[in-house]
């Protein structure tokens, strides 16, 4: 080519959208069978020796303090915003005495687990993503296993474990953070006595409502720490890959979350306690 002449670039290929599409669900149908795979090998490794205590604790304590802020931040402000919600919408009809009640059973059933597990799962899910997907592209994770130690063992285990303790704890003081802001502005804007508004929401809720909240949320920990572990450890294509990793990893703990949560809160309310 003479001096000076710029290069043809050839056009990139055009890819129908039905194209891609198919090719996206084939991806997210790997990337599925990938994750149970992974949780099938991170269940028969948590039973195996030695046992990683001291990471177990560290990923709790790391985890845990970068969640507790942002979890009961939106507990409260989620509890704030549903009272004057109910409380301007029952007024229409006179039942402005039912506005514990209704916020009772919002908050322990659904509010406090669901939304915990959004905002914390993105939250952890990212980081883990980002920290293993460094790892990868770095051949850390290839360094662990030629000194022959499993990195599911040593990297996924604690997570996982981490977020199953963690994910009930969250949710149980969402519940108390969320209650005492729909409490404080009940009787601030509404002039609701606080001991009506935490009476009546007490007398509606039952342990079935409570165990349907937090029974959920070691779910959602599994799920959260499982899609977080699995892309960050399947990071290709260096820094670029871990932004990817991510990505997909909010993406997809999201919409696991929100699907979860549908099956679980059906399965929680057809068994009778």
């Amino acid at each position: 080519m003479p001096p000076g002449r710029p290069s043809i670039v050839p056009p990139a290929p055009v890819v129908s959208p039905w194209q891609s599409y198919i090719d996206n669900s084939k991806q997210s149908l790997d990337d599925l069978g990938g994750m149970v795979l992974l949780f099938r090998d991170a269940v028969v490794a948590t039973f195996a020796r030695p046992f990683e205590l001291k990471e177990i604790i560290y990923q709790l304590e790391s985890l845990g303090l970068k969640s507790v802020t942002i979890a009961l931040l939106t507990a409260l402000f989620v509890g704030m915003v549903m009272t004057v919600q109910f409380a301007f919408g029952l007024e229409r009809f006179g039942a402005t005495d039912y506005v514990g009640r209704v916020i009772g059973l919002s908050i322990t059933r659904e509010l406090a687990p669901a939304l915990t597990a959004l905002v914390v799962g993105s939250r952890i899910g990212s980081g883990m993503a980002a920290e293993l997907g460094s790892m990868a592209v770095t051949e850390q994770i290839d360094a662990i296993r030629a000194l022959g130690a499993d990195p599911v063992k040593k990297l996924v285990v604690p997570r996982l474990i981490a977020c199953l303790i963690l994910m009930p704890v969250l949710t149980i003081f969402a519940d108390v953070v969320g209650f005492s802001g729909a409490m404080g502005v009940a009787k601030l804007q509404f002039d609701t006595p606080m001991g009506f508004f935490f009476r009546t929401a007490l007398e509606s809720i039952t342990m079935q409502d409570f165990m349907s909240g937090v029974g959920k949320s070691p779910f959602f920990g599994i799920t959260i720490a499982i899609i977080g572990c699995y892309y960050g450890m399947n990071t290709r294509g260096g820094t670029e890959g871990v932004g990817r990793s991510t990505t997909r990893t909010v993406v997809a703990a999201a919409i696991a979350v929100l699907v979860a949560d549908f099956f679980l809160t059906k399965l929680f309310l057809s068994v009778k306690l």
